[in-house]
């Protein structure tokens, strides 16, 4: 039987979702909501048997529906969590940000017994050579005790109504664009963070912007350090003006034994053409002894490339999600993991905003 998914949110990332779910074979997307009527008809020309639905409960109400899909703006996902808990608890992935205000932390255990399955949705975590990273990490470093993390990217793209351009709907820069990288830190530490120190600031995009009068007021640079439980640090460096680098993603391990680097390239429909071919992801372990980088080139099916901007990760994502749907694989990412990603974006809005420290333990609820 073919998983049948109930889309709600068919902007950019959605119709992404879309794209790798046709990629499938044995799931399609069944019902769409979207109450934009250009982005609904862009979603329905790549799901042309989908059927559109009035609202989040009109979706809910169609028979063929075994899933759903959260891919709406980032200050809606908590809400519509909950409308599908009240209505039909069906299995659910839900893009990231779990939540965008530091108050809804304390709905989330409401939504933890009430759901039986919750996926949030981390596709770096799926990205090839992230994963490699993953997987090798741990022997090439010996131990991490050095993690940074650095995305070097171009700004903010233009969405439905410009949502994204201020801190009240999308929690903040670091929640909005970095709970990837937070939830990647605790994957790769095997630890829970302590305490967050930010420095970040607005200095190039959106300056000369207005919305009824307002600025956007979305950070566009910053650096964040992070204490993990484990003793281990580590840092996250974003810049939102530099898509003229080769690479976006850049991450680094390093321990007693060596350390290692993962590579990543943006998406390929930004790649100037006349420089080529896209680069293509590289690993590259460097041991202390014998001295040396070993460079391993980890390059992605140029189908999964075409279906989005994550380097494949949305395909093997979702392949993992209907799994856990069929009761064949586990929830990979939790709503504490979601959780807790949210959590160090937020602290690091506010150390960024305030100037000082966050100390998880005496600001938030920690999930367990």
């Amino acid at each position: 039987m073919s998983i049948g998914y109930g889309i709600v949110g068919c902007g950019m990332m959605g119709r992404e979702h879309i794209r790798n779910i046709a990629l499938l074979p044995d799931a399609h997307v069944a019902a769409i909501f979207e109450p934009d009527s250009e982005m609904l008809a862009a979603a329905l020309a790549l799901a042309p048997d989908a059927r559109p639905a009035a609202s989040v409960a009109d979706l809910l109400a169609m028979d063929e529906l075994d899933c759903v899909l959260i891919a709406s703006p980032n200050h809606r996902h908590l809400a519509q969590l909950e409308e599908i808990a009240e209505l039909r608890p069906l299995p659910v992935l839900v893009e990231k940000p779990l939540f965008t205000d530091a108050a809804d932390e304390k709905r989330i255990a409401v939504l933890q017994a009430r759901l039986p399955l919750v996926w949030v949705a981390m596709e770096y975590r799926y990205m090839p050579p992230v994963a490699a990273f993953l997987e090798q990490a741990g022997d090439a470093t010996g131990g991490i005790r050095m993690l940074t993390l650095r995305e070097h990217r171009f700004p903010f793209l233009s969405k439905v109504g410009d949502w994204n351009r201020f801190n009240r709907n999308t929690g903040g820069t670091f929640v909005e664009k970095c709970c990837h990288f937070f939830d990647l830190m605790r994957l790769i530490l095997k630890s829970d963070p302590v305490r967050v120190t930010a420095s970040a600031g607005q200095a190039v995009n959106h300056l000369d912007e207005r919305y009824d009068g307002e600025t956007p007021d979305i950070l566009d640079h910053g650096y964040v350090l992070i204490d993990f439980a484990s003793g281990a640090r580590a840092m996250l460096e974003l810049c939102m003006f530099a898509e003229g680098s080769r690479y976006q993603e850049e991450l680094c391990a390093v321990g007693s034994n060596g350390k290692i680097e993962c590579l990543v390239p943006g998406p390929g429909r930004f790649w100037p053409a006349h420089l080529g071919p896209a680069p293509v992801p590289q690993l590259i372990v460097s041991p202390r002894n014998p001295p040396g980088p070993q460079v391993l080139e980890i390059p992605v099916d140029p189908p999964l490339l075409a279906a989005g901007d994550h380097n494949g990760s949305t395909y093997f994502e979702h392949a993992r999600f209907v799994a856990a749907v069929r009761g064949q694989g586990k929830v990979e990412v939790t709503l504490q993991d979601g959780c807790w990603a949210a959590i160090m974006g937020l602290s690091a809005q506010r150390s960024a905003r305030e100037g000082r420290t966050i100390h998880l333990a005496g600001e938030f609820a920690l999930p367990t």
